[in-house]
């Protein structure tokens, strides 16, 4: 099965895979949660072709992950791309995969630390019960049909 194919599938995890599992999408989105806005910013930090750049912005301009905005530069209009509210819904699964990835792939210990503005405290990312808040394993779930699963599938 090809990526481009799971976007069809009734899955919550096929769906956004499809959308945003190539290589780069994930670090562009990195990128934006440190305040890069414009394409020459991205493309300085990334170190990604101009052509693959504007096709994963165009992609994720189209979701509705990023927004689109003009400003002027030098009295010609340039554009800066802004996470959308969407957009910053993603900023939990990049740092549940910064936090694997620091657990598992950075054994002299994490490249970076991500602490609360306000006490300094490490910032962690919690799977919790909106019942009880209860901290959840995949060993505390059960899985059900939901209601967007179709009898075709």
């Amino acid at each position: 099965m090809a990526q481009d194919d799971l976007k069809d599938e009734q899955c919550s995890i096929a769906r956004p895979v499809a959308l945003l599992g190539d290589r780069w999408t994930l670090i562009l989105l990195r990128q934006a949660f440190t305040g890069v806005r414009r394409f020459d910013q991205f493309q300085a930090t990334m170190g990604l072709s101009r052509a693959v750049l504007a096709q994963r912005l165009a992609q994720l301009v189209d979701a509705g992950i990023f927004e689109r905005t003009a400003y002027k530069d030098e009295h010609r209009t340039r554009y800066e791309y802004r996470l959308t509210d969407k957009g910053m819904d993603l900023y939990p699964i990049l740092m549940a995969l910064r936090t694997w990835g620091d657990k598992y792939l950075a054994p002299d210990g994490p490249f970076l630390l991500y602490r609360h503005r306000d006490c300094g405290g490490h910032a962690e990312v919690l799977h919790a019960c909106d019942r009880c808040g209860s901290e959840l394993t995949a060993r505390d779930v059960v899985v059900e049909v939901g209601p967007g699963l179709t009898a075709s599938s």
